[in-house]
């Protein structure tokens, strides 16, 4: 059997495969979604993911999305009624989204449920996730190679692992190469909240920092960054999910952006195939599920051959942003010389490290 043949033989029979499933008619698949689409930031990435999906597909599926979808109560409302409407198939993309999805995976044992950033599973629910904090770790390094103040500002989200871990990153990418190095961080407590997230990077900006990243959906501190940065010209930003170069053509240096069509549409394939068998993640540069942005001319040549070896260390595992010692600001061990830290210390990481200048935020 030649090849061409042997990709026909293989798509019929996930064909056959899901008409036994789920039906001939093409297959249901919802998109919860915690912000407004947009045109960048996480929610954006994910419904370009969803389009992609959909794409490669081609007439397998049908998608839908309902976006700003608070976490908590309404959450469970949306995915009731994306299911009771017909999905088969549900995805939701925000860690509040993760105890209603797992709830309604339990009341639809025959329905499909895939939760972004979480770690509850069921026969019927798997996560998924990026290596975001690689991405992290080499902005800090370009923000520890260019900064002129020593001071960088991060506008963070809501404390969860995922965000704290980021935090950490980042500062370890610049302490890698600039000891002086501090991060300041300021928390709106909301992952998507324009205001606030434009009201903190203009104050991390007063306070002394030239460089600022973000770990929230809007892309406010870009354009904050990009106002400044024409006021003085020494301010700059890293965006974050998307890259955001349109509303920062001169501030933004880079970003950490994330890519999530292979994955839908690897994971949709193997549902439609029967062949699912539990979905747990957790993807980085290796993997395609992130990438930087285009880097800035402003970056010096020897910087950006920094940055690209570090990558290439980062993928081959030579690299690791956590590789021990890691320090946190009390001045405690936390991972040993000679050591990584594993992947389930990284999920619950819940303390910054030696160079945040701010009080870890209280429960």
């Amino acid at each position: 059997m030649n090849v061409r043949n042997s990709a026909l033989t293989t798509l019929a029979g996930a064909l056959v495969a899901s008409t036994v499933l789920f039906g001939a008619d093409p297959v249901k698949v919802g998109f919860v979604y915690v912000s407004p689409v947009g045109d960048a930031g996480w929610t954006y990435q994910h419904d370009l993911g969803r389009k992609e999906m959909e794409k490669n597909l081609n007439g397998q599926v049908v998608t839908s999305f309902v976006e700003n979808v608070p976490e908590g109560a309404d959450a469970e409302r949306v995915i009731r009624t994306m299911v009771t409407g017909g999905a088969k198939i549900v995805f939701t993309t925000s860690f509040g989204y993760m105890n209603p999805t797992e709830k309604m995976a339990g009341q639809f044992p025959d329905r499909f449920f895939f939760h972004a950033t979480g770690y509850k599973t069921a026969k019927n629910m798997g996560i998924y996730n990026a290596r975001f904090y690689e991405g992290r770790y080499l902005c800090g390094v370009i923000a520890g190679k260019m900064t002129k103040s020593h001071v960088a500002g991060y506008v963070a989200a809501v404390p969860i692992p995922e965000v704290v871990m980021g935090i950490n990153a980042f500062t370890r990418g610049m302490l890698s190469v600039d000891p002086q190095a501090k991060v300041k961080v300021i928390w709106t407590n909301s992952w998507f909240d324009p205001g606030k997230e434009r009201e903190a990077a203009l104050t991390l900006i007063a306070s002394g920092a030239d460089m600022v990243t973000h770990h929230t959906d809007s892309t406010a501190v870009v354009q904050a960054a990009e106002e400044k940065h024409k006021e003085n010209k020494n301010v700059y930003a890293f965006s974050y999910h998307s890259d955001m170069a349109k509303y920062g053509p001169t501030a933004q240096l880079t970003g950490t952006t994330h890519h999530w069509g292979e994955f839908y549409t690897k994971t949709v394939k193997e549902v439609l195939a029967g062949t699912w068998k539990g979905t747990n993640v957790w993807g980085g540069f290796k993997d395609g599920m992130i990438k930087l942005a285009p880097l800035n001319k402003a970056i010096p040549e020897p910087v950006v051959k920094l940055v690209e070896k570090d990558k290439k260390e980062i993928m081959s595992g030579k690299l690791h942003p956590f590789a021990g010692p890691v320090v946190d600001q009390a001045g405690t061990v936390r991972v040993a010389a000679g050591t990584n830290i594993s992947d389930k210390d990284l999920n619950s990481m819940d303390y910054y490290v030696k160079g945040v200048d701010s009080a870890y935020p209280k429960k």
